[in-house]
């Protein structure tokens, strides 16, 4: 019945255009969105694969995306740093690029309990020499270094709504409201739900503009 009534409406804002037409774009906007929700499932999937089922490292999948990024990182680190940083050491490109793996593919920012010290057990190194990489070459601290990542994330999310925000903060990594929604206005500019509803009011009217051509 909505599907009915949106396609109505939109037949009826086109005027004389062809319902079918008007039948497939709508249709390619919904399999569109179904395919981003069903990717936003498979991150929430190796999500949960990385911090319940503890998976393989040695998995293809994971591997793969080790390389790949691992060759990215390496060329933005010889594009950014050598010849304009000074005093640039062999240990800080593979804790860089360490930090990057663990942030972009495993995730390790939806941990409510990740600190400097957890870090760098996980990259085996002390934490003056993870803490001086993050402060040095992402230009922060770890704290609004892992914090930007999990907002980035819960933008993702209240995009596609597959959280309601109630469950937003922990789902994200957050150990606390209070402490996610000053991290979402300060990296947004907008609280979580001015966000959400400024997307979702894009997503309407792309969707609108897409059926009028």
């Amino acid at each position: 019945m909505l599907i009915y009534c949106s396609l109505v409406t939109f037949y009826r804002s086109l005027g004389k255009r062809s319902i079918e037409n008007v039948v497939f774009k709508f249709l390619y906007y919904m399999i569109k969105y179904v395919f981003e929700a069903m990717r936003m499932n498979e991150i929430n999937i190796e999500q949960m694969e990385y911090l319940f089922l503890r998976r393989k490292r040695s998995s293809a999948v994971s591997e793969r995306q080790k390389n790949l990024l691992f060759k990215a990182a390496q060329r933005h680190w010889e594009e950014e740093f050598v010849g304009k940083e000074a005093n640039i050491r062999k240990v800080d490109c593979r804790i860089y690029k360490a930090i990057l793996y663990q942030l972009e593919i495993r995730q390790i920012f939806l941990d409510t309990s990740l600190s400097l010290k957890k870090l760098s057990d996980l990259l085996e190194t002390n934490q003056t020499y993870l803490s001086n990489v993050v402060n040095k070459y992402f230009g922060c601290n770890l704290k609004e270094l892992v914090n930007g990542y999990r907002v980035e994330y819960a933008k993702e999310l209240l995009s596609f709504g597959r959280c309601a925000l109630n469950d937003l903060p922990r789902s994200c990594g957050f150990a606390s409201k209070s402490a996610f929604y000053s991290a979402f206005s300060k990296v947004a500019g907008v609280s979580p739900l001015s966000y959400q509803s400024r997307e979702r009011r894009k997503w309407e009217l792309q969707v609108i503009n897409e059926l009028r051509y």
